[in-house]
């Protein structure tokens, strides 16, 4: 695939943590593990890749070891290149060894990487919306209509209660954005923000630099809620499969939506497939007794029980005449013998005694945490 150099990519590594904390505790968003072998940074990453963006930089902020671990060279992502290529760049503030306040702050530290960029476009994109999208047309749609921001949007219902980072836009006859609103008190079917944007390098020097001199550093507030009237925002429609992750339920609900053979083939598109570190593991192992129904199993697993509408990564082991349904193991977790586990979300190694018996709710999953014993 050909690669534009007009355009670069820029991903927040680490905003939106505060929403999965659980998870994000000991890592950031981006390095959250995500459908049995890829993290949630694969799909912007990824995404960029397949829109010929070749130049990309990844923001950071805090625990991010395992996300320079993960994504390394960019090798994966045809990434270790000369010329543009992957750039992790610090979280600290160009005013101080603070981290930084808010995206607007963040790309005032960064700026010389931008400076120094050949391009003329900027495409800024969060790590929390798992989805498969092409920038290609909605850079074009940019330039065609001479706009100032273009943001990418889908409609989708919004309730308040369950969604504290929705930006929803209100849309004109023509396409431009009208109205803005953060988490506003409401429910019902809206223009959904999807936290991705395209601008000119000119335009978001001037609205950075203008910013931070006022001491405003929030992208979303200072800029598309308080001069919303100021600018031309157009509206890219996004109409592909994607799910949002704002909380440990969306999380959840996302990796067992990868289940349903519709929404992984949209997300997983043959045309523009999603990347992510490979590792030589072992073909996965079943036992005489084991029983699979509707999930996905990682390679390294070893099943000798029965599991059902799963998702379990790389490494898992389930133990003899064990039953685990509805749940999401992650890396080298192990399930003893004779347990009974449902509604239960994971994170890395893991290990369930014999006999346990774990139980959440689809509202409301069980989470354990890395490393624990039970």
């Amino acid at each position: 695939m050909g690669t534009n150099q007009n355009v670069l990519g820029l991903i927040f590594a680490s905003m939106h943590d505060d929403a999965i904390f659980d998870l994000t505790k000991l890592r950031t968003m981006g390095s959250v593990p995500f459908g049995g072998r890829y993290r949630l940074i694969d799909f912007p990453l990824s995404n960029f890749v397949n829109s010929g963006i070749s130049q990309v930089g990844v923001i950071t902020k805090r625990n991010y070891g395992s996300l320079l671990d993960h994504v390394g060279s960019g090798r994966e992502w045809d990434l270790a290149r000369k010329k543009g290529g992957l750039h992790l760049l610090p979280p600290f503030s160009h005013t101080s060894s603070a981290i930084y306040s808010g995206k607007l702050d963040a790309l005032g530290n960064i700026w010389s990487f931008v400076e120094h960029s050949t391009a003329e476009y900027v495409v800024l994109t969060d790590c929390n919306v798992v989805t498969n999208i092409d920038y290609r047309p909605v850079v074009a749609a940019h330039i065609e209509a001479g706009a100032d921001i273009t943001a990418i949007y889908t409609k989708g219902y919004y309730d308040q209660s369950s969604d504290a980072s929705a930006t929803i836009f209100g849309i004109g006859g023509d396409g431009f954005v009208n109205d803005v609103m953060i988490n506003p008190p409401m429910s019902g079917s809206c223009n959904m923000g999807l936290d991705m944007y395209v601008m000119s390098k000119d335009f978001l020097r001037r609205i950075v630099k203008e910013s931070i001199a006022r001491n405003r550093y929030s992208l979303r507030k200072d800029i598309l809620l308080d001069r919303s009237a100021s600018y031309k925002i157009l509206a890219y429609e996004h109409s592909s499969y994607f799910s949002k992750i704002d909380s440990l339920v969306s999380y959840y609900n996302a990796n067992l939506d990868l289940l349903d053979t519709e929404k992984r083939d949209a997300l997983f598109a043959k045309n523009a497939p999603i990347f992510t570190k490979t590792k030589d593991n072992a073909p996965v192992r079943f036992g005489l007794e084991a029983h699979i129904k509707n999930s996905l199993i990682a390679d390294g697993c070893v099943i000798e029980g029965k599991v059902e509408n799963c998702i379990l990564f790389r490494g898992v082991k389930i133990g003899k005449g064990s039953m685990v349904r509805d749940s999401i193991i992650t890396q080298d977790g192990v399930i003893g013998e004779h347990c009974s586990i449902r509604n239960v979300i994971t994170d890395k190694r893991v290990t369930i005694a014999g006999e346990r018996q774990l139980t959440g709710s689809a509202g409301y999953p069980l989470f354990i945490g890395k490393g624990a014993e039970i």
